[in-house]
């Protein structure tokens, strides 16, 4: 079953995108006219190959979506390129750049959750987004406390705490230690988070991502929300009995948490190197979406230059029949 068939068959509230769902999902038979109509968006966007890789691209995101939101009755995140993690004004160039493709497909912003890093750059789009431009966003690869408190301060709409990659790190350093269920380090990591923020009041959302077993989600039941794989969701179907609730905002209110901070730049960036896990977790996913972005990137590449000779053929015979260039091949849909 691949990803966007597994959104129709559990028909959950929000689904979500990232470059290797997409890249994964750009292969199948079944989506090839949604990269058709990308690729050939792409093009008539400019007449530099480059830029029309990233116009494509842009456009293949916004198509899944699309898709997405055809099955599901709340909101699609779609994400920013993971090589801008570190680019602020460029996370929110491409963010709005995303919204408008969204908006002229009839699509509301109201409808869609950006995707971005958490890292400083990330968070600070994030900000400027949500307070000046009203767009919504998922605050993802988020492994640290200073990372969550940060993403709190800057107000975004949701985070997306990564449970089993943070419990894959801790099982690699010590393989013989107990790490089921409350044991587990990503549920101990979320569960902090989401106790941290309803007894401080804030509004950011705890959505729990990145599950290796059934009992990593029923640990974190009572959390805002929770980010689910297809498989995992027909275990939990075809399980009988109920699901005690872990986490709540009356337990949390009722804890003893001291407030921080993490307004400050270079208070962020030491207290979020101090959590090995974190820094290395952080790096190596921001590394792994850019290496399926490439490879999404090379895909649209191919498909540009295997599409080029058809244009060129095009533009010719409109030219014999006194037409002009750019009417002659402009792709449909353009």
């Amino acid at each position: 079953m691949d990803w966007i068939s597994g959104i129709a068959a559990f028909n959950p509230q929000d689904a979500t995108t990232n470059p290797s769902l997409v890249y994964a999902a750009s292969q199948l038979p079944q989506y090839a006219s949604i990269v058709a109509d990308a690729v050939a968006y792409g093009q008539s966007q400019s007449a530099d190959r480059e830029e029309q890789v990233v116009h494509s691209s842009d456009k293949l995101f916004v198509n899944f979506g699309i898709e997405i939101l055809k099955l599901v009755p709340g909101r699609v995140s779609t994400e920013v390129d993971a090589r801008l993690s570190f680019d602020k004004d460029a996370s929110v160039a491409k963010a709005l750049k995303f919204i408008e493709l969204y908006e002229k497909a009839g699509i509301s912003k109201e409808r869609v959750l950006i995707k971005l890093s958490s890292t400083w750059e990330g968070i600070k789009a994030a900000e400027e987004l949500e307070k000046t431009h009203g767009v919504r966003c998922n605050l993802t690869l988020l492994f640290s406390f200073a990372q969550a408190v940060a993403c709190a301060e800057a107000e975004v709409a949701l985070i997306s705490p990564f449970v089993g990659r943070i419990m894959d790190w801790y099982k690699a350093e010590n393989p013989e230690a107990d790490l089921a269920l409350a044991n587990d380090p990503g549920v101990q990591s979320v569960s902090r988070i989401f106790n941290y923020y309803k007894k401080h009041d804030y509004k950011t959302v705890v959505m729990g991502a990145s599950f290796r077993n059934t009992g990593e989600i029923t640990e974190l039941a009572g959390c805002d929300l929770l980010t689910i794989a297809p498989k995992f969701l027909k275990v939990l179907q075809e399980t009988e009995g109920e699901i005690p609730q872990k986490l709540s905002v009356e337990a949390a209110k009722a804890m003893d948490i001291p407030k921080v901070s993490m307004q400050h730049e270079a208070t962020f960036r030491w207290e979020h190197n101090q959590d090995s896990m974190a820094t290395e977790k952080l790096a190596q996913g921001i590394k792994n979406f850019g290496i399926d972005q490439e490879k999404l990137d090379s895909q649209i590449r191919e498909l540009l230059a295997a599409a080029a000779p058809v244009a060129a053929k095009e533009a010719s015979v409109a030219a014999a029949v006194g037409v002009a260039p750019e009417e002659g091949v402009a792709p449909k849909g353009s």
